[in-house]
């Protein structure tokens, strides 16, 4: 997402130690000193990520005495509108987490900003421990397109959207959790004769993207997403299910499902909106579920989309290693150590979805139920990506033309229109 998400990230930590005596790695910008590895990422502290990351990165001085990690703080949003700039001069750093997809991490290797990890892949087993569907945003081709090619990233970690129900709330108003599509219907019904507005949203960057995608792949099936991501045939946003999913928002918006006000707000709003209890339901990704786990301070359960084989989802974002780099073997090193099972089994009983952990390492029941809905999700093909993945500037495109439908500013079929016209530019060849 992006799987579009912005984070509070941590302080900047540096860990620093004496010199190490051997020289690694190489660089197309600057020699190796072999002493520091310079690490961006944007994972909150308290975010299962974040936590399994600060592990590795303990487990990385241990196995590497007088090496320097020094992590520098940097926003999701930041690293998302810098990048190419960042990583075409000296200050790329040596590791970078990065988001994936056509659009962002495609982009970069097209143009020959990121290094070729085809190698370190086999050589390190990174390609045995990756699922098929995980796997495909780790490879671009020639074009920047995704699923085939050189591997570009490395995730050590997946994720996918699903529905988060404040179980309080349901009781407190009598209402039944849903388990339907036309339950869950209901149940926002229900809510709003009562005054509540049912559903966290945020129209400045997401969810409310997320929700219409989620509709139109409520009616979509997976040649459908092979088009509209892998551009294996044409994608007519006027298509039922893109209609459906237009229209269907557009009348939720109308019926007070979600806010008109929530058109300015971003994902970190909807979030907190939903941790503090005033909406009952939020739809959004696995990121958030660490986080959840701390701060929420009431009773809550999760599900994936009702009545949908598809939802949002894919492996996480990737490691990256600049073209530019100056400590390349560090910076494969560390990506090893997050791979490994001590650091995926942290991952998976703190909140996250682990690629690579041991089933029973894993023990906190509401991360077993997290990872058990994945494996059906995963088991089924049910990763259908992101709608801002297919072509560079698209996510902007969606939340504009998003923000419009929530203020009644657009109507569905002049959404759609904005679109198309938006996507086709972005398709190679057309």
């Amino acid at each position: 997402m992006l799987t579009a998400r912005r984070r509070v990230v941590a302080a900047a930590v540096i860990l620093s130690g004496s010199l190490l005596s051997t020289s690694c790695g190489g660089s197309d910008s600057g020699s190796s000193d072999g002493r520091t590895l310079r690490l961006w990422h944007y994972e909150a502290p308290n975010s299962a990520m974040g936590m399994a990351w600060n592990e590795a990165v303990k487990e990385f001085e241990a196995r590497h005495p007088g090496v320097t990690v020094k992590f520098e703080e940097k926003g999701f949003e930041q690293i998302q509108k810098t990048a190419p700039m960042v990583l075409n001069s000296s200050d790329a750093p040596d590791l970078m987490e990065y988001n994936k997809g056509n659009a962002t991490a495609g982009l970069l290797s097209r143009q020959g900003l990121l290094t070729d990890l085809t190698a370190q892949a086999t050589e390190r087993g990174w390609d045995k421990k990756l699922s098929a569907g995980v796997r495909t945003t780790s490879q671009y081709d020639t074009n920047g397109v995704m699923g085939s090619g050189a591997w570009y990233g490395v995730p050590n970690y997946a994720e996918y959207t699903m529905v988060f129900y404040n179980k309080d709330l349901f009781a407190k108003y009598g209402i039944a959790q849903p388990q339907t599509f036309d339950e869950l219907t209901a149940a926002m019904d229900a809510f709003v004769r009562k005054g509540v507005t049912p559903l966290a949203s945020a129209g400045a960057e997401y969810p409310a993207q997320q929700y219409l995608y989620q509709l139109a792949l409520s009616e979509a099936d997976r040649s459908w997403v092979d088009a509209y991501q892998l551009y294996q045939g044409e994608t007519d946003f006027h298509d039922a299910a893109w209609t459906y999913a237009a229209t269907t928002f557009a009348d939720w918006v109308k019926k007070g499902y979600l806010s008109r006000t929530s058109s300015g707000s971003k994902a970190e709003d909807a979030g907190v909106s939903w941790i503090r209890g005033k909406a009952p339901i939020l739809f959004s990704g696995s990121w958030w579920f660490g986080r959840f786990a701390e701060e929420a301070a009431f009773d809550w359960d999760t599900s994936l989309w009702p009545g949908s084989a598809l939802t949002l989802g894919s492996g996480g974002n990737l490691w990256v290693v600049p073209k530019g780099a100056r400590n390349k073997e560090l910076a494969y090193e560390f990506i090893d150590i997050t791979m490994s099972k001590k650091i995926q089994n942290l991952l998976g009983n703190k909140g996250g979805v682990p690629v690579a952990a041991d089933a029973s390492a894993v023990t906190e029941p509401r991360a077993k139920a997290l990872i058990a809905d994945f494996n059906a999700l995963s088991a089924r093909d049910g990763l259908a990506f992101y709608p801002d993945w297919p072509v560079p500037g698209f996510y902007d495109t969606l939340v504009s033309e998003t923000q419009k439908l929530i203020t009644d500013g657009e109507k569905p079929d002049a959404y759609l229109d904005h679109l198309q016209k938006a996507y086709d530019k972005g398709v190679p060849g057309r």
